[in-house]
């Protein structure tokens, strides 16, 4: 665990040893180093929050150090100390990430509260980091939030899978978190060690996303002066995740048909195929089966995606689970905005689970957010909830929507972030965090074209 952990790099030892002592007193943990070689090796040996370098150091200059601690220890803060003709120097490293410089001969008290504000900065990155970690892909099925039986009996299908090689296709509404159940079903696989790859299907033209998954060779067209590699190729040996893998089109679905019975592939412009050995899970939140009768998708690659079927549960069907995932957004973006929160009113949390999340997951998200940004006191209650989640449904004078009906839900939801965006389609598929394809599809079956 970090703690009030700092590291002094000062090559004239009775600088070193005086403001050693100085910080000792005032509680902290100090490590010293006399040259930037040195201190970097302490670096790599111990968390440590905060530094305080001299800007000329016998073996290396302290604008050229802040910039390595930095990119090696991103939450890590740098004071540089600088001699009174050389204040550029300490302009200089702020530029190139330190926190602050400070003038050799200054009263010794400023540096007090200057380390004070240091080290309580770094020591927040240190645990967003953390979070961060957990929230990304770090700890495979232990960062998937949810006690209900509807969530932890998909858990335990995908924990049995996972340690296959078999090909998976998830199913389930926006934002029910498929993704984050891909990078943990391949975090619990034995490709956990290689690459997992995520493409969403409906972000790129056809063209651009062969070109994406396949790569090309020089010359192939207008553009390639060099050959690339697709992302097949950049999963090698792990595992691939293709999204809205329902919006591919009709010649991508052949040439993905081919990788799943052969391995195998053809760059844009090659005439040899190159191997793979490449996991692959999917994702869609269309139904399929209603696709391939329509022969809007191919019968045999739908077959061969959907070996392992595992439907995402929306959040409306596991309300039990609202508040853990409510107070774990609280703690997230709390540590993002430098606030501290003792918890949720009952009220708020009695607001979450009436609420039927068109959204989902990513909907409460957004809403804790937005509540965390907004909030003035250490308790988020219900004024900091969204008007059309403070209003109870059955009370919108003239409103025909049903609460039942996902559908019209979803259909009002498109219609208030496109009005957001004031009409732009490309903003308002970013904010619904959807491919600009699915949301054209959208506006067509619900007729807001």
């Amino acid at each position: 665990m970090v703690k009030n952990k700092l590291l002094i790099i000062d090559d004239e030892e009775r600088l070193r040893s005086l403001l050693a002592r100085i910080l000792q007193l005032e509680g902290y943990e100090v490590i010293v180093a006399a040259t930037g070689k040195e201190g970097l090796k302490k670096m790599q040996y111990d968390a440590i929050p905060v530094v305080i370098s001299d800007v000329k150091l016998p073996d290396i200059n302290g604008i050229e150090l802040t910039s390595q601690i930095k990119a090696g220890w991103p939450a890590a803060e740098i004071i540089v100390l600088t001699a009174f003709g050389t204040i550029n120097d300490g302009v200089k490293a702020i530029k190139s990430g330190a926190f602050d410089y400070i003038i050799k001969g200054d009263d010794n008290e400023k540096i007090i509260p200057l380390v004070s504000k240091a080290m309580d900065k770094a020591l927040l990155q240190f645990k967003v980091l953390e979070l961060e970690q957990k929230l990304n892909n770090k700890f495979g099925f232990d960062r998937l939030i949810g006690r209900s039986a509807a969530i932890t009996d998909v858990i335990k299908l995908a924990q049995k899978v996972a340690l296959t090689d078999t090909t998976v296709l998830l199913l389930g509404e926006t934002g029910t978190g498929k993704e984050i159940f891909a990078e943990a079903i391949h975090q619990a696989s034995h490709r956990s060690t290689k690459s997992f790859v995520a493409v969403n299907c409906s972000a790129f033209t056809k063209e651009l996303l062969e070109s994406e998954l396949f790569g090309h060779k020089a010359g192939s067209f207008t553009g390639a002066v060099k050959d690339k590699k697709g992302l097949f190729e950049e999963a090698n040996d792990g595992t691939i995740f293709l999204d809205e893998i329902g919006e591919l089109d009709h010649d991508l679905q052949a040439k993905l048909l081919r990788v799943l019975e052969s391995q195998q592939f053809l760059k844009i412009g090659d005439t040899k195929p190159t191997q793979v050995n490449v996991r692959i899970l999917a994702a869609t939140n269309r139904n399929l089966q209603e696709e391939v009768t329509k022969e809007g998708f191919r019968s045999d690659l739908y077959y061969r995606l959907s070996v392992f079927k595992i439907t995402l549960p929306a959040l409306r069907d596991r309300k039990k689970d609202i508040r853990l995932l409510a107070e774990y957004f609280m703690h997230y973006f709390g540590l993002k905005v430098k606030k501290q929160f003792a918890g949720l009113s009952d009220i708020f949390i009695e607001k979450l689970e009436a609420y039927n999340w068109p959204g989902n997951i990513r909907e409460l998200k957004n809403v804790i957010e937005r509540a965390v940004i907004l909030a003035d006191d250490n308790i988020l209650d219900e004024t900091l909830l969204p008007y059309e989640m403070q209003e109870p449904q059955s009370s919108k004078a003239g409103s025909s929507l049903s609460t039942f009906d996902l559908s019209s839900i979803e259909k009002l939801h498109i219609q208030r972030v496109l009005n957001h965006a004031h009409g732009n389609r490309a903003e308002a598929a970013r904010l619904l965090n959807i491919g600009v394809a699915t949301l054209y599809r959208k506006l067509k079956d619900y007729e807001l074209e």
